[in-house]
């Protein structure tokens, strides 16, 4: 009977054993190791000109990359081509509406001109080209509406506290459904940056 309840006790802790993300860490294709030494890779991968940043949710990136790997491969690789600086501003496809990238130019803005935004249906990839700015991320967990979500533009805006980050040309960030971000905050005083946004279907 103890070895039959201690079986008990062993089972419901594996079935407990989550993390933030809903992940069964307890499988080992799921494991917190294996999705470490996998981001690890992904890491040496795009070399130290386009670090991933320390913001990105490791499990998250790990899930999304494995549900869907041939359009987050094209999506890396759009990301290290060499050329992107003199990639002319606009939207460049790349699996059709499932992934795309859009480049764009212009001055950075202000604090109180920029705003907090989140997604459902695409994850965004944002990496600086050029110049820089401060990003902001933050979890829409007790977040106040500004703008409800949008369905067509799958945009809503929101008013929350979160973290800031300097985004520069050696380092790239993910945000996931879920996970809001305020990007385009200026550093300075006349700041312009080249910036470039990649959208991947997210899968749920």
């Amino acid at each position: 009977m103890k070895i039959r309840f201690k079986y008990l006790i062993l089972c419901t802790a594996v079935m407990l054993f989550r993390d933030a993300s809903g992940q069964n860490l307890s499988h080992p294709g799921n494991s917190h190791e294996k999705a470490m030494v996998w981001f690890a890779q992904i890491r040496k991968q795009m070399g130290p000109s386009r670090e991933p940043s320390s913001s990105i949710h490791i499990a998250k990136f790990y899930r999304q990359y494995h549900l869907n790997q041939k359009q987050w491969e094209d999506a890396l690789a759009f990301l290290k081509r060499k050329d992107l600086s003199s990639l002319a501003p606009g939207k460049y496809p790349i699996d059709g509406d499932s992934v795309y990238a859009t480049i764009t130019q212009g001055p950075t803005k202000d604090f109180p001109k920029s705003r907090w935004e989140a997604h459902r249906k695409f994850v965004d990839l944002q990496y600086v080209i050029e110049g820089e700015e401060k990003i902001g991320m933050g979890s829409l967990h007790g977040a106040v509406v500004v703008d409800p979500y949008d369905a067509k533009t799958d945009v809503g805006h929101y008013k929350l506290k979160g973290k800031f980050y300097l985004a520069t040309p050696d380092t790239f960030f993910l945000f996931f459904p879920g996970e809001a971000h305020r990007p385009g905050i200026a550093t300075g005083p006349d700041h312009t940056d080249k910036k470039l946004v990649i959208k991947i279907r997210y899968i749920d």
